[in-house]
């Protein structure tokens, strides 16, 4: 008697086995993809961008900016739900700027990781003023 091992002969072969798809690859491609719209001008809090910039300084603390800070993702094995934290420019609608950091996050997951994204929140957490840029120099001057 043979045993059915669920391994059709002649089946092709990129359908035999699995993919797991970690929750930190569909971080970087939503971080990436919401970084990709006008008017997005980081990701995450102000608390979490400061603290990421002082790692960055130090010598051997991590290799340039988090491509994951101010995101959380739950993957499962078809579907992905995404969540958001935003820093926009000074002046841009923050709705005109909502849709189409979604669409492109969507777009970028489903395309390149194969899950259903189910939802994408998005929290605006700061504007960038255009006088910050001053201010974090002088911050910078007075660190050195």
């Amino acid at each position: 008697m043979t045993e059915n091992t669920g391994v059709r002969l002649g089946a092709a072969p990129g359908s035999r086995g699995r993919t797991t798809i970690a929750d930190v690859v569909v971080e970087k491609i939503a971080g990436m993809a919401a970084r990709d719209v006008r008017g997005v001008y980081a990701l995450g809090s102000g608390f979490a961008r400061s603290m990421g910039s002082m790692r960055e300084r130090m010598p051997g603390a991590g290799s340039g900016k988090s491509a994951t800070r101010g995101i959380s993702v739950e993957v499962g094995e078809l579907q992905a739900a995404i969540d958001l934290e935003i820093v926009v420019d000074y002046g841009v609608s923050i709705t005109d700027v909502a849709a189409p950091v979604r669409e492109n996050v969507i777009s970028a997951v489903e395309r390149m990781a194969g899950r259903e994204v189910v939802e994408v929140n998005i929290t605006v957490s700061d504007v960038k003023l255009p006088d910050d840029e001053e201010d974090e120099g002088e911050e910078r001057q007075r660190i050195q």
